[in-house]
């Protein structure tokens, strides 16, 4: 808003990545050319119309898991009239069908982590573990490197809390045993790993009441 007040559409426009042309038609309250254009027609009959409530669907409601192709084929040997192109309007009609009325499948976001591109760091608590030397509680932390393809793994452990040179420690020592460097390193919301360092030993230095 500033910058359109200031320096005009354009600038805006430029600064907030849209096009000149947007920006004019955003300025002067005109509905995009979505909003103006009417709905497409269908150009030709559809060749569905008199076979898809009658016969189609209640083969489908009966047995969802028909494939379109045995779906065609069967009406092929109904109406012997009916043209092959009809096929890929039958797969898109039965293909949104089943998007609306089909059976519910899990929804899965595949990852994919080809080699040597990432890595991963975290730090865990060990408190849980209750392990003590010479009878004392000791207190520490096990910094956890990992690479997401291959599954190699390097533990490191932190006489302290998550600070930076406990991070750089681990990952220098899990990197030596790697024996190379992945493209990307991933932290798990670590203060440590975006903390400025310079800010972290300001810190550091500050006295702190007793």
């Amino acid at each position: 808003m500033k910058a359109r007040q200031a320096h005009g559409p354009t600038v805006a426009a430029a600064k907030a990545g849209f096009s000149t042309a947007a920006a004019y038609r955003l300025e002067q309250d005109q509905p995009s050319a979505s909003e103006t254009s009417k709905p497409r027609e269908r150009r030709r009959p559809d060749p569905l119309a008199g076979v898809w409530s009658d016969e189609i669907l209640p083969l489908l409601e009966a047995a969802p898991d028909l494939r379109p192709v045995a779906l065609f084929q069967e009406l092929q040997r109904r109406h012997p009239d009916l043209e092959p192109g009809v096929r890929r309007t039958l797969e898109r009609r039965i293909r949104d069908w089943r998007a609306v009325h089909g059976c519910e499948r899990d929804v899965i976001f595949r990852q994919e982590h080809p080699p040597g591109r990432l890595g991963l760091s975290d730090f865990t608590d060990m408190a849980e573990l209750s392990i003590t030397v010479a009878g004392m509680p000791l207190a520490h932390k096990l910094y956890h490197f990992r690479l997401a393809y291959s599954g190699f793994a390097h533990a490191h452990v932190v006489l302290g809390g998550e600070s930076f040179v406990a991070l750089a420690e681990g990952l220098q020592n899990a990197l030596w045993a790697l024996g190379g460097v992945p493209l990307l390193h991933r932290s798990d919301s670590l203060s440590a790993a975006f903390c400025p360092a310079r800010r972290a030993a300001i810190w550091s230095m500050t006295p702190k009441p007793i």
